[in-house]
């Protein structure tokens, strides 16, 4: 049989990366150099002594968001460095008066980090939706409105972005700078809000453990075109995170949805390892539009610089079905493969909380509860509140979502909270109250979920110990407050605190330290962080095209919409006045808790 010139290329790349993988595997000293690691700027920083500011673009332009070759030419991407962000006293929550302006820190309760939709992204894989972005641009198409009169992702750059070339640089960027604040202020734990993978994929996922356990990362797939010479194709060694720090993980809709999307069916399972580029309609305005197949949605070109898409564009306009050299590691993940690859790991702990689910749940559970420090009394409950894949939901699945299931462990795990004396953070990968009704990423309100969002929030509510709610999904930064449903009992507020995504610009993590005041209130000092990158590496790179992907889209990085929160002030025609501008993205804060009487009790007993 006569071999293709490309086959042969294949086989030669897959051979050095096995070789590669097998040399970083060997104890002789000195092997891990074959492979260079990337590392980050020597000063390590947060938001609140610097901050990214993006630069000005030449008057009048307008490119594309694929004319990477032109970003230079015009100014787009480049960003310099802002004064630091103050962090906004905020006590939305307390009794009426409350300043707490003379109020000292008195005992350091916990400190840690969260980040969120990473987006590992397999940028060679067949099954995307990298054409869509380029088929809504001005010049081609006006985009259609969905049913509510939306354009709601138009603008954004979820199917595509230059960005998707760096995902797994950025997130080594991110370890290394968590690793050096842990030395400056040691965190007793970290958290990743969902998203790891960006399609479900093995791969993605894989790459994702692999960088935080500090292994070679080989971030090509199929023909690994390029791996030799491009710098985003290149193997590289991660730092991984330091052993010290445990980390846990929530699931996200991207984790177990097509693109975060749809759930992922036989046609999709067989796309993902196909040697054909997927060929569909627009499935985010219809997700019926994945049996009509109108364009081929492309490939990014690993062979090139900037990674040209190709292989993208109408059916009719292609002579044969594009091509790629298939890859059985782009298959897509169960629910439960997807939580058993965590226990795979060298970093800690193994399994990173899913460990903890209880038993007794049906499999793919993804729900559990930890106590990051046996002295003090504060519990994270991990929440899995993305749809379901048998919810019979025929529109993108992007929703909050809590089966029976759920919605009566996350009660139990309140109660239970309550009765034992501790206060209570919900981790979770969906927000709550923050967008309006008809929105795909607001709380699902069809009757297949088990609580609407007037039922969550009035449960909430009932539980004075609850400090906060955590997020990501949005890629934002807000922070909202739930005031008290009882203006006697100031306790019963709680906070929201969204964390962006390291995936799209600002590309931020954020810190909580979670302080016990001298008055036996609560403080939560939440900072976003901007990876330390260097210049010259491929992190750096990544910054500059999360700016010009932001320059060009213009994505509201500070919405607030009306119409969202039941409980909030001017409901349903005014934004909440809890929500705040936001600089560039980012929003630093300490947030003021009051605690319940029984509380306050155990607390000074606790620190007299």
């Amino acid at each position: 049989m006569k071999l293709t010139r490309e086959y042969k290329r294949f086989c030669l790349v897959l051979l050095i990366s096995i070789l590669i993988v097998c040399w970083s595997g060997c104890s002789g000293a000195g092997t891990q150099g074959l492979v260079q690691g990337y590392p980050i700027d020597s000063s390590v920083q947060t938001t609140l002594q610097k901050t990214i500011v993006p630069g000005t673009i030449a008057p009048g332009s307008s490119i594309e968001l694929s004319a990477i070759s032109q970003y230079g030419k015009y100014g787009y991407g480049n960003w310099t460095t802002g004064q630091g962000l103050p962090s906004d006293p905020r006590t939305d929550t307390m009794p009426a008066g409350y300043t707490g302006t003379s109020v000292t820190n008195k005992v350091k309760l916990l400190n840690f980090f969260a980040f969120t939709d990473i987006h590992i992204t397999d940028k060679e894989s067949p099954a995307q939706l990298i054409y869509l972005q380029q088929l809504y641009y001005p010049t081609l198409l006006p985009p259609p409105l969905d049913a509510m009169g939306h354009t709601p992702w138009f603008w954004e750059t979820s199917v595509y972005s230059p960005v998707m070339l760096y995902t797994t640089h950025v997130l080594d960027a991110a370890v290394q700078t968590i690793n050096a604040l842990h030395k400056q202020n040691p965190f007793d734990f970290g958290i990743s809000l969902g998203d790891a993978a960006n399609q479900t994929q093995y791969n993605e996922l894989r790459w994702y453990i692999d960088v935080l356990d500090g292994k070679v990362i080989t971030p090509s797939s199929g023909a690994h075109l390029g791996a030799d010479t491009i710098d985003y194709q290149k193997p590289f060694k991660a730092a991984g995170i330091d052993k010290t720090i445990p980390w846990y993980q929530a699931l996200g809709n991207h984790d177990h949805f097509w693109i975060g999307s749809l759930p992922v069916n036989i046609f999709l399972r067989q796309a993902l390892i196909s040697d054909t580029v997927i060929a569909a309609g627009d499935v985010l305005l219809n997700p019926t539009n994945i049996n009509n197949p109108m364009f081929y949605m492309g490939v990014l070109d690993g062979s090139t610089p900037n990674g040209d898409i190709k292989n993208a564009g109408p059916v009719v306009t292609f002579n044969n079905p594009p091509q790629v050299v298939p890859d059985p590691d782009r298959r897509s993940l169960l629910r439960t493969e997807w939580i058993n690859e965590f226990f795979t790991t060298t970093s800690n702990p193994v399994g990173h909380g899913l460990n903890l689910v209880d038993p007794k749940q049906e499999k793919g559970f993804a729900c559990y509860s930890f106590l990051p420090k046996s002295n003090v009394p504060i519990k994270v409950i991990v929440l899995d509140d993305t749809q379901s894949e048998t919810d019979m939901d025929t529109s993108i699945h992007g929703h909050g979502f809590l089966d029976q299931a759920r919605w009566d462990w996350l009660k139990k795990e309140l109660a239970d909270g309550d009765a034992a004396g501790q206060l209570m953070i919900i981790a979770a990968h969906i927000p709550i109250g923050v967008q309006p009704d008809g929105t795909f990423t607001e709380w699902w309100t069809d009757p297949q979920n088990a609580v609407n969002i007037n039922g969550l929030i009035a449960e909430l509510h009932n539980h004075p110990n609850l400090l906060m709610w955590i997020a990501g999904h949005r890629h934002l930064n807000t922070v909202k407050a739930f005031l008290t449903d009882d203006p006697a009992r100031p306790e019963r507020g709680f906070w929201q605190v969204e964390t962006s995504s390291l995936r799209d610009f600002p590309q931020q993590f954020r810190t909580f330290e979670i302080f016990l005041n001298s008055d036996y209130t609560i403080s939560i000092v939440t900072t976003d962080v901007d990876p330390a990158i260097k210049d010259g590496t491929p992190a750096a790179t990544s910054r500059k095209y999360a700016v010009a992907a932001q320059q060009i889209a213009g994505n509201n990085l500070s919405p607030n919409n009306p119409g969202s929160d039941p409980t909030s002030v001017g409901y349903p025609t005014s934004p909440d006045p809890t929500i705040k501008p936001m600089l560039n993205g980012s929003y630093d804060a300490k947030l003021f808790k009051q605690l319940s009487p029984a509380m306050k009790s155990k607390m000074q007993a606790l620190f007299p």
